[in-house]
């Protein structure tokens, strides 16, 4: 994960003080990644809880290397506790030209990928767009797959508002949502081809911990009907679930095992509801995401979300309810503001959702506010001292389960006393059982919380090793559950 663990068996031992490491064995998730319902889990049947950053580059040449995304940002993500990457790949630079690709581009994403794994740290791979094109002022497919009959592209008013304001990108979305013709194909079957090339290439790539399928999917001039309070819009909902199976249909004839992620309409962002339905395929999740709108007014509103989060994560829960997908929380934040972004994070652990945090930089984000955006401020610079945002470092480089060798009860980090809790089941999360006496969980315990060390208590487990801001913890015989609090302090308290 973010770092592997490495430190002395203490089995037996009352109390340990936990802050020089030494090697042993390490643990890590298994590929490939898949899921038990709701659960993300490696192949060993854990639980998987990611968080992470997002990276995505909408200038050209569309690349995170480009941004100067490298070694060391890699490095510093993984010691800050954080185990996932969004890492944009934008259909305007893959396929330049209908049927063209351009797997030089393909090979720059691979590198971000490969040196991320390296760090212990997974990629999602995000077909990334807003507004459809840089004619509309926005990013993501080539100009060739415009068809918006005509149209010129007036008022150029910015994100969000031309999404609501210029006939022209709604035209563009209605008929790419019909599917229409374009060089003798599909819209929809020219990007189900755009992601069949890309599934192929990292088949078998260890540190994809999946594909998020669409980026806030608009739906052209339905917007309106999808803006129905409590309701939503089911019928574009129903097709929008055909095109994600058009996608899954084209990426499984390449590529068996890799986790799909489509999400709903960008209005279940802001709190209304998704119909959206089941793909039919085994490995399927629902990336999802959570901007609270008051606090697109102002910051200072944040008081109001976090009745707006929690029913967010209700919304998101109901989809994987009725599909038995997994739930994964892709966007949030697009602020410095620390306190909004830390009440995200706590609904994320209320929920038991791993999360990826808009953004890693704001790197002249032309549909966002770049210069509030970042947790680095330059990506090009080493990210250390003032060129990290410390106020949203240490609202979510936070205490967090990985790997869970079982299924979570519950979780959480209390941001004025420092103390996190963890309570989790031995029982798998699939229903087929319980793991065995001595399954090692690990949990991310990141130093910028801790700068002078931490104390464990164990209750059904005991501590293995910690190394490198993670906690291994190891279960007991006959334990049905595990708990673990981390504390200020140093030394552990629980042995079988």
């Amino acid at each position: 994960m973010s770092a592997v663990l490495a430190a002395a068996c203490i089995a037996g031992l009352n109390a340990v003080v936990i802050t020089a490491p030494s090697a042993s064995a390490a643990v890590s998730p298994v590929a490939p990644i898949g899921h038990a319902g709701r659960w993300i889990t490696d192949r060993t049947g854990r639980v998987l809880l990611v968080t992470g950053v997002n990276m995505v580059n909408k200038l050209a040449p569309y690349t995170p290397a480009a941004d100067g995304f490298n070694d060391a940002d890699g490095a510093f993500l993984a010691a800050s506790g954080f185990d996932a990457v969004r890492v944009g790949v934008l259909w305007e630079a893959l396929e330049p030209q209908p049927g063209v690709f351009n797997d030089s581009y393909l090979a720059s994403i691979l590198s971000t990928v490969q040196m991320l794994g390296s760090h212990g740290v997974f990629s999602l791979l995000d077909f990334h767009q807003d507004m459809y094109n840089e004619a509309f002022q926005g990013e993501g497919a080539p100009a060739w797959a415009i068809d918006d009959n005509g149209l010129p592209a007036i008022p150029q008013l910015g994100f969000p508002a031309n999404y609501f304001l210029q006939p022209a990108l709604q035209t563009a979305y209605n008929n790419f949502w019909a599917n229409a013709e374009v060089d003798g194909q599909g819209l929809q079957d020219w990007y189900a081809g755009a992601w069949e090339h890309v599934a192929a290439y990292f088949d078998g790539n260890p540190y994809v911990l999946g594909y998020d399928l669409y980026n806030e999917p608009f739906p052209g001039t339905s917007i309106f009907t999808c803006l129905t309070p409590a309701v939503g819009c089911p019928s574009q909902d129903a097709m929008l679930t055909a095109f994600y199976k058009k996608i899954t249909t084209a990426v499984r004839t390449v590529n068996a095992t890799t986790m799909l992620f489509g999400e709903p309409w960008i209005t279940f962002d802001f709190g209304y509801p998704s119909a959206l339905g089941s793909t039919g395929d085994a490995e399927a999740g629902v990336s999802f995401h959570d901007y609270c709108p008051f606090t697109s007014i102002s910051t200072s509103l944040n008081f109001a979300c976090p009745p707006f989060n929690n029913a967010t994560f209700s919304n998101a829960d109901a989809i994987s309810s009725r599909t038995g997908d997994a739930l994964l929380l892709t966007e949030f934040g697009a602020t410095n503001d620390a306190g909004v972004l830390s009440s995200v994070v706590a609904a994320a652990a209320q929920a038991k959702v791993g999360w990826l945090m808009w953004a890693f930089c704001g790197c002249g984000d032309p549909t966002g506010s770049p210069a509030v955006e970042g947790l680095v401020n330059n990506a090009a610079a080493p990210p250390t001292g003032s060129n990290v945002n410390s106020g949203m470092l240490s609202a979510l480089a936070v205490p967090h389960p990985e790997l869970v060798a079982g299924t979570p009860s519950s979780y959480g980090f209390d941001t004025s006393t420092s103390t996190f809790t963890l309570t989790y089941s031995t029982s798998r999360a699939d229903g087929s059982g319980a793991f065995p006496a001595g399954s090692r969980t690990a949990i991310a315990v990141p130093a910028v919380q801790y700068p002078s060390g931490f104390k464990v208590a164990v209750t059904g487990g005991s501590v293995v090793s910690v190394s490198s801001g993670v906690l291994d913890v190891a279960s007991c015989p006959g334990a049905t559950s595990v708990a673990v609090t981390v504390q200020p302090g140093s030394g552990s308290t629980g042995s079988c």
